[in-house]
C-alpha cells in the first residue's frame, strides 16, 4: 500500500475514458497518456473489469439520482482503486474529491467524499447484496451471463471468473531462429521464469515488459496466447503450399504458418490501419508474406483465381474469449451483436470456400465463448455447402478452449473439401 499524492489526475482521466466506453466508444489503449501510463490503464482496464461491481455499489449508495456521467465513472475508479489496496484509502478519498476540479465537476466533491466514505463503512454489509445481484457478482452484463449459463451449465461461473482476471502472457519461440529449451534457459538467466506448454508456447509465471524479453528484438520470441498458437499446428502445413490468412492483421497467425513452414502465404485483412503492422512483425521475425487490404467475401477485389492449399479464417467476432484484455468489450457488446456477428461469419466462410483447392484445408477459428459463433456457424454452414467434410483436430484438444489461468477463450474447426 502506497500514498500517492498524484492519484488525482489519473483518476480524472480514467474517468473520462471510462465515461466514454459507458457512452459506447471502444477504449484504444494507445491513446494512454505518457505520463501516469501505467496508473491510468490500471484505473481504466479494472474499473472496466469491475464495473458490473461498482456501478452496482455506486447505485445501492447514492441518494442523488443519477449524476453526471464523468461523476459517476470518478466513483467507480475510486472504488477499483480502494479495493485493490494499492493506495492508502484516506489518499483515496481525498484525491477523487480533487478530481472533481479536473473533470470540472467540482460542485460534487461532497456527493464523492460521501458516498466513498460510506462505502468504506458499509462494505461488509453491502457484500450480502451484491452478492445477490448477478451483474455485480460476476462483473458481466446479464444477457452475457445468461447465454453462458445455457451454454455451459456446469462451467459458466469459472468462464466468468476467468474473465475478470488478468491475462496471462505467453511467448511463442520462432523455431527458425531459436530452440525452445535454449529460449527457456535464457529467459530463466534473465529472471523470466517460464514453463512449456504446447507447441512453441512458453508461459511467463509474471508478465513482464517485451523490451526486457531477451530474444524479442531479434525476432527469437512474439508476444502471443498460448490458444492463439494453436492455429498453426492444426493447418498440416508443409513447404510449397500455397497459403492465406484471410483475416490476418495484426499478423500474429501469418508469422506463425511461416514459421512452421516455407510456404507461400498471402495475409489479407479489410482493415488498412491494421493491416499496415503486418510487414514490420514479420520483418522482425525474418518472414516475409504478400499483404493485401480488401475484404476477404469481395473475391474480385483480390483473389487472382489460384486456389488455396491452406485457408486459415480468424473472423471477426463477440471478442468474448479475450475480454479480460479488453474490458470494454464485456458493456459495448450487446445480445444482438451475436446473430450479426453469426451472419459476417457464415457469408465469410462461404466466400473463402470458393478459394480452396480440391482436397485442401480450412481452419475455422474464433476468440469466442458463444456457441452461437462457433459449432452453430459450422454446422450450418456444413449442413448448406457440398463437399465439405469436418475432420478431428489432430492435437486431440476440444473444438473450444475456455479462458483459465494458462491460456484465452478461441474455437477451432477443421474443415476439408472433398471434391
Amino acid at each position: 500500500m502506497r500514498a500517492s499524492a498524484g492519484l488525482a489526475p489519473a483518476l480524472a482521466r480514467a474517468a473520462q475514458q471510462v465515461a466514454r466506453v459507458i457512452g459506447g466508444e471502444r477504449f484504444d489503449e494507445r491513446m494512454a497518456p505518457e505520463e501516469g501510463r501505467a496508473a491510468f490503464l490500471d484505473l481504466c482496464f479494472g474499473t472496466l473489469r469491475r464495473y458490473g461491481r461498482v456501478q452496482a455499489v455506486v447505485r445501492l449508495l447514492s441518494h442523488k439520482g443519477d449524476a453526471a456521467p464523468r461523476v459517476q465513472a470518478l466513483l467507480w475508479c475510486a472504488l477499483y482503486a480502494l479495493e485493490s489496496r494499492r493506495h492508502a484509502e484516506y489518499t483515496v478519498v481525498d484525491q477523487a474529491v480533487r478530481a472533481c476540479r479536473l473533470i470540472e465537476h467540482w460542485p460534487a466533491h461532497g456527493y464523492v467524499n460521501a458516498v466513498l466514505r460510506a462505502y468504506l463503512r458499509q462494505r461488509v454489509s453491502l457484500e450480502r447484496q451484491l452478492n445477490a445481484d448477478l451483474e455485480a457478482r460476476y462483473q458481466h452484463p446479464r444477457w452475457w451471463i445468461d447465454a453462458l449459463a445455457r451454454t455451459y451449465p456446469e462451467a459458466w461461473g469459472a468462464i466468468l471468473e476467468a474473465g475478470n482476471t488478468h491475462p496471462p502472457m505467453c511467448l511463442r519461440v520462432n523455431r527458425r531462429r531459436a530452440q525452445l529449451d535454449a529460449m527457456r534457459s535464457e529467459l530463466n538467466a534473465a529472471g523470466i521464469v517460464s514453463r512449456p506448454l504446447w507447441g512453441s508456447a512458453l508461459l511467463l509465471e509474471r508478465p513482464s515488459p517485451v523490451e526486457r524479453i531477451p530474444g524479442f528484438a531479434d525476432g527469437r520470441v512474439s508476444v502471443q496466447d498460448a490458444a492463439a498458437q494453436r492455429g498453426a499446428p492444426l493447418l498440416d502445413l508443409a513447404d510449397g503450399q500455397r497459403v492465406l490468412d484471410a483475416c490476418a492483421a495484426p499478423g500474429g497467425k501469418s508469422a506463425h504458418i511461416l514459421e512452421c513452414a516455407n510456404v507461400a502465404l498471402t495475409a489479407l485483412d479489410a482493415d488498412a490501419s491494421r493491416a499496415a503492422r503486418i510487414e514490420p512483425g514479420l520483418a522482425r521475425l525474418g518472414l516475409a508474406a504478400t499483404v493485401r487490404v480488401a475484404d476477404c467475401t469481395d473475391l474480385a477485389a483480390w483473389w487472382d483465381g489460384r486456389p488455396y492449399d491452406r485457408v486459415l479464417a480468424d473472423v471477426p467476432c463477440s471478442a468474448s474469449g479475450i475480454a479480460r484484455r479488453h474490458p470494454d468489450i464485456k458493456w459495448l457488446r450487446r445480445a444482438g451483436d451475436i446473430a450479426a456477428f453469426a451472419a459476417r461469419q457464415g457469408a465469410i466462410l462461404h466466400a473463402l470456400w470458393r478459394v480452396l483447392a480440391p482436397g485442401g484445408k480450412l481452419l475455422y477459428v474464433t476468440c469466442s465463448v458463444f456457441r452461437e459463433e462457433n459449432d452453430a456457424v459450422l454446422d450450418a454452414f456444413c449442413a448448406n455447402a457440398p463437399g465439405i467434410r469436418r475432420l478431428e483436430l489432430v492435437d486431440g484438444r476440444p473444438a473450444q478452449l475456455l479462458p483459465c489461468a494458462e491460456h484465452d477463450g478461441f474455437y477451432f474447426g477443421l474443415l476439408t473439401k472433398t471434391a
